[in-house]
């Protein structure tokens, strides 16, 4: 078991190391191509998980069709009633940072999809990342990335909401 940690934790410097690699300037990344201010698949938010659930269930919580509304041209689905009312009383507090995209990616400067399932709750703030690496590697300093990301999403280009 030690080995195996100890393992992982040496995978996880490494990938961290070829990362460093990949972030981009603050000119590179006003130069990307404007993006969408929510990443909405097909117009879906967070792939259709309850952004409320994150916060009030501590867990990652399909939504349903049931209880969808729509926010500024987005489609977002809750797991009850009660989700999709605190949502629409206060979208910006129960919204993914980072329009949704990955919190570890765009700490590097780099819009990336998400995974809704790689999750962290911080500050009263709702980071996703693409998957379960790129979470690990988010949540080993999180408040130099937190702060790498907030400046970095300011940077970016945004597409107006519908």
């Amino acid at each position: 078991m030690i080995k195996t940690r100890q393992a992982v934790s040496a995978i996880l410097a490494l990938m961290a190391i070829g990362m460093a690699g990949c972030a981009a300037s603050p000119e590179e990344i006003a130069q990307h191509m404007p993006i969408a201010i929510v990443n909405a698949e097909a117009g879906l938010g967070l792939k259709g998980y309850d952004p409320v659930a994150y916060f009030t269930d501590k867990a990652a919580v399909k939504g349903s069709e049931a209880y969808q509304a729509n926010v500024k041209g987005v489609a977002w689905r809750f797991a009850s009633v009660e989700h999709r009312a605190a949502f629409l009383a206060d979208p910006e507090k129960f919204q993914p940072q980072y329009g949704g995209y990955c919190a570890f990616g765009m700490s590097n400067g780099v819009v990336v999809d998400a995974d809704p399932e790689a999750w962290t709750v911080e500050g009263g703030r709702l980071f996703v990342n693409n998957n379960g690496i790129a979470h690990a590697l988010w949540k080993r300093d999180r408040q130099t990335r937190i702060d790498d990301g907030d400046r970095n999403w300011d940077l970016l280009a945004k597409l107006p909401a519908r």
